[in-house]
């Protein structure tokens, strides 16, 4: 399911991830029922979102997490959409945006280390990956992390025109394997099937209805009968056993197409001088 942001009041939206207006009185009352909050909204629907997915979203569920109902958290937010856009940035602010000022000559282990603090953060809240990149949020942690790659990228010395398609490349390929990475992990509980069920049952049936394979698709079988991919320079390879293997295999891909990226950067660096 892909979400699209930005769907509510471009002004109201922009006003609340910004903070631009003034919050609502709080208003007193008997019993001992939280007040309520932009940020205590946006934090229960974030809570929510992690631990049942997109599809639980609503403003009736978060009101019920915060012992309110539904209308009562009309008068903060205006609607699922800009609630949406208000949990988007706020998780935004996990990520790093202060990076000592590099040498020139570590460009490489500092994208190196934001591309394994997108990945991570990307997979501790999978339902991020559902929000299209088409249209942005256009919020401060949105834009705080934009900000914190262009200036490791700047430490390449590379133009601004080759800096703008560098974003474009690299935090696709951070996110499309983080979806990787996250759907190895929610593929056992959604189907009811271990992936080592679910490849033997069919490894098994393919073998016997499809027993010229070898020979209707040589360069994919030529590819496996050479044997596991031998790690990548730098590749970390200890410890690696206790990781499910669908993880493990994306997160190998991610490592050695990261290497891979770094190398391009690395040589048009070279060709520029």
């Amino acid at each position: 399911m892909v979400v699209f942001a930005g769907q509510g009041d471009p002004r109201r939206s922009l006003s609340l991830l910004w903070r631009a207006e003034t919050p609502p009185p709080t208003r007193g009352g008997p019993g001992p029922k939280p007040r309520l909050s932009v940020d205590a909204i946006v934090a229960a629907a974030v809570a929510l979102a992690d631990e049942e997915g997109m599809g639980a979203l609503s403003m009736r569920a978060v009101g019920d997490r915060l012992g309110r109902t539904a209308m009562a958290l009309y008068t903060y937010v205006p609607g699922k959409s800009e609630l949406l856009d208000l949990m988007y940035d706020a998780v935004h602010a996990e990520l790093p945006t202060a990076y000592p000022e590099s040498d020139p000559a570590d460009w490489r282990a500092a994208l190196t280390a934001w591309a394994g603090e997108v990945l991570e953060f990307h997979v501790r809240h999978p339902w991020v990956l559902q929000v299209s990149q088409a249209r942005p949020v256009l919020g401060p942690h949105e834009y705080a992390g934009l900000d914190a790659l262009v200036t490791l990228l700047r430490a390449t010395g590379l133009e601004a025109g080759v800096l703008r398609r560098l974003v474009g490349t690299l935090f696709p390929f951070v996110r499309g394997s983080a979806q990787a990475v996250a759907d190895a992990r929610l593929a056992a509980a959604a189907t009811g099937s271990s992936d080592e069920e679910w490849w033997a049952a069919r490894s098994a049936a393919l073998l016997e209805l499809v027993p010229d394979f070898a020979e209707r698709f040589p360069a994919v079988s030529g590819l496996e009968a050479e044997g596991p991919a031998e790690p990548y320079p730098g590749e970390e390879t200890e410890g690696a056993e206790a990781v499910p293997y669908p993880e493990r295999e994306a997160r190998e891909t991610f490592r050695v197409g990261l290497g891979v990226l770094l190398d391009g950067i690395e040589a048009a660096r070279v060709g520029r001088t």
